[in-house]
């Protein structure tokens, strides 16, 4: 079963991307998301993400950071500069990238007791 990313307490950040995928190159683009969360999982600052994408093609990624500099190293890491790329010329129909400050987070899980930060 898939589980959410384990956070710090906050403050921290979220950084949602929402996108509706083309049919264009689904492997390709399996390979590509695939090496970002593995390139970003080495990026000083990156505390997790969470993904899911629906039969329609709507997606939407939240990944979790520490600081707005975290944010900006990742968008210019050379590597997801490419990904970036092919992303708006083959992959997706559209996206939206918003950036938020969390303030409070909690949880629910019926195997653990309820924590609250």
């Amino acid at each position: 079963m898939p589980e959410p990313a384990t956070t710090p307490e906050p403050p921290y950040y979220a950084v949602i991307f929402t996108s509706v995928r083309t049919p264009a190159d689904p492997e390709g683009y399996e390979q590509m998301a695939e090496r970002m969360v593995e390139l970003a999982q080495e990026q000083p600052g990156f505390l997790g993400v969470e993904s899911a994408r629906g039969a329609d093609g709507l997606g939407i990624t939240v990944s979790y950071w520490a600081s707005e500099a975290a944010i900006r190293q990742w968008r210019e890491h050379a590597e997801h500069l490419v990904a970036q790329q092919r992303g708006r010329s083959e992959w997706y129909a559209q996206y939206e990238l918003r950036i938020a400050r969390v303030e409070r987070a909690y949880g629910f899980d019926t195997e653990i007791p309820t924590t609250n930060r």
